[in-house]
């Protein structure tokens, strides 16, 4: 028996986030028997927690989705990184936690029940092909000249991340799911009028062993930060909103200090046990 933890992330209320489920001391299992139990899960990511192989690691994460295993998600980091304390762990250096994970080194900082990572590097960035516009265009319903202005956005998952003129284009759109072709991970982005608590409508649309809108996406947030925050699209501290059209109340918290760009996000322990792996 194995303990377990599902952590509700990017909220500060239960029910209103993107759930992960996170198994602890998973050493022993195989790479077959977590993907098996993420597809049981069901949910966008099941992680498993894991002794680190690196010193300067707290702990080592893998990271599996219902189809496959990422080397880096946001929303598995924070929720793992919570699980990870609320189950009595400490860290090797106090407000500070490293994880070691496929895409490295992440770090993570703490104040309260909010937690934030330093955006990794992109694995890939700049401009999108023309061509690739338009049809990211046609999968997610709007003409070509709708879209502001797209971008490579690849931190592990290959985010394509488009901006629209606003937050009701983005919050208005009707994908169609066939058209997606071999653009799997889909972002887009819309700003709100200035000077309220939110500053971006954000939205995540995944086609991996099926097809689904994410309810609130700590990778690709990091990447649209890491996009428009150097471009002048974006303040150097905002908040982000996602998941408002499956009916959650996601926030993103964003902010460059220095070379880093820290995603953070408010975190609920929802369900403890043990599971029989």
């Amino acid at each position: 028996m194995l303990s377990f933890t599902q952590v509700d992330v990017f909220t500060d209320e239960l029910l209103s986030g993107n759930p992960v489920a996170v198994v602890h001391g998973a050493d022993e299992l195989t790479t077959e028997q977590m993907a098996a139990f993420a597809r049981w899960t069901n949910l966008s990511e099941t992680t498993f927690l894991l002794s680190p192989t690196d010193p300067a690691a707290d702990y080592r994460l893998r990271i599996f989705t219902t189809a496959r295993e990422l080397p880096f998600a946001g929303h598995p980091t924070i929720g793992s990184a919570r699980a990870w304390l609320a189950a009595g762990a400490t860290p090797k250096t106090q407000g500070r936690l490293v994880q070691e994970c496929g895409a490295g080194l992440v770090s993570l900082r703490r104040n309260g029940n909010r937690l934030a990572f330093a955006a990794p590097p992109l694995l890939r960035g700049g401009p999108v092909e023309p061509e690739t516009v338009d049809a990211v265009a046609a999968a997610l319903g709007v003409a070509p000249g709708e879209i502001v202005d797209a971008q490579w956005a690849d931190n592990g998952p290959g985010w394509v991340a488009v901006l629209l003129a606003d937050a009701d284009a983005v919050l208005n759109l009707t994908p169609d799911p066939t058209a997606f072709g071999r653009y799997t991970d889909v972002g887009v982005v819309g700003p709100y009028p200035p000077g309220g608590d939110v500053a971006f409508e954000v939205r995540a649309f995944v086609v991996d062993d099926g097809f689904f809108e994410d309810p609130v996406t700590g990778s690709l947030n990091a990447a649209i930060a890491q996009w428009l925050i150097p471009a002048g699209r974006a303040p150097s501290a905002y908040t982000a909103s996602q998941g408002t059209k499956l009916r959650r109340r996601g926030r993103v918290h964003v902010e460059r200090a220095g070379d880093d760009i820290w995603i953070g996000g408010d975190t609920v322990v929802g369900i403890t046990g043990t599971v029989a792996l």
